[in-house]
């Protein structure tokens, strides 16, 4: 965890980067410092669709007391299934000060969680980094859980380093097609790629303390796609060949034709069984252990 003191430089120069917007790889350019908007629609505004204890996230996550999570709306991707799409797409939330955003960190410590999970929060994250500083400052303890898409600026990765404390990155494709037609993300997979190693530089594997619950480190998550769209076996390959077979992953098997997914004939279903059961066996086929793997 850094020093506080090295908080204020980091946010300043976080800052910096809304003008013109680097903050993402979509570089969009737009000065947000003066509310212009870019692909996540967002300029210095933070929404937030809601803060609480949260039980279903990974087990060193969620623990036993629950994780303390803080839902960002708008995101930095445009993703045609995605689940969460009223708050991901739709920006439904609630505009937050810092002090405020501070405050519901402080809460979530004193109601039990075991961390504060920031999902998706790219495309924010001057504004979440300096309520941390706030809530340090103001006696916050926990870890810092930075919940994203994998679709991250190395730029902006650097200035999160010794901030973050656990990196839980989605891994969604392992080919550029795919995550360019389906959210929106041009070379997506060399970018997550880059990503992953800088998490995994910052954080390294997953580290627990006595009760099994996270301190530090890096969880990726890849969820299975009809038709195998997820490019599953480029992904673990990757991970085990480049990052280390140790890492853990959590494979997920929730997919359903959410949002704009009927438009898509190739998305217009849910995964089969023997889809999935490739994907897992992809996984173990390249030594990957550490993990979850979901219940289809």
């Amino acid at each position: 965890m850094r020093n506080v003191s090295d908080y204020p430089a980091r946010i300043e120069k976080l800052y910096a980067l809304l003008n013109p917007c680097r903050l993402c790889p979509h570089s969009c350019g737009v000065n947000r410092l003066a509310g212009q908007k870019g692909k996540c629609r967002t300029g210095t505004n933070v929404l937030v669709s809601s803060h609480n204890i949260h039980h279903g996230e990974e087990p060193p996550i969620s623990g036993v007391a629950g994780s303390g999570t803080i839902f960002f709306a708008n995101c930095s991707l445009s993703c045609v299934y995605c689940q969460n799409y009223p708050i991901s797409q739709g920006g439904n939330g609630n505009n937050v000060t810092i002090a405020e955003l501070a405050g519901m960190m402080l809460s979530l410590q004193e109601r039990g969680a075991h961390n504060i999970n920031l999902v998706t929060p790219s495309h924010v994250a001057p504004m979440a980094v300096e309520a941390v500083y706030a809530a340090r400052t103001g006696g916050l303890k926990l870890p810092i859980v930075y919940n994203c898409s994998g679709y991250e600026s190395l730029e902006t990765l650097a200035l999160l380093d010794g901030i973050v404390d656990i990196y839980l990155p989605d891994a969604k494709y392992g080919d550029d097609a795919a995550a360019l037609k389906f959210s929106g993300a041009p070379g997506y997979r060399e970018i997550n790629k880059a990503a992953l190693k800088e998490m995994h530089r910052q954080v390294g594997t997953l580290a627990a303390d006595e009760n099994g619950i996270a301190k530090r480190g890096l969880i990726i998550r890849h969820m299975a796609l009809p038709n195998n769209l997820s490019g599953s076996r480029k992904v673990f390959e990757f991970i085990a060949r480049e990052l280390s077979p140790e890492t853990y992953v959590s494979i997920m098997a929730q997919y359903h034709p959410a949002h704009r997914a009927g438009e898509y004939a190739e998305l217009s279903r849910r995964l089969t069984a023997g889809e999935y059961e490739l994907t897992l066996a992809a996984a173990k086929d390249f030594g990957i252990e550490n993990g979850w793997q979901q219940e289809l």
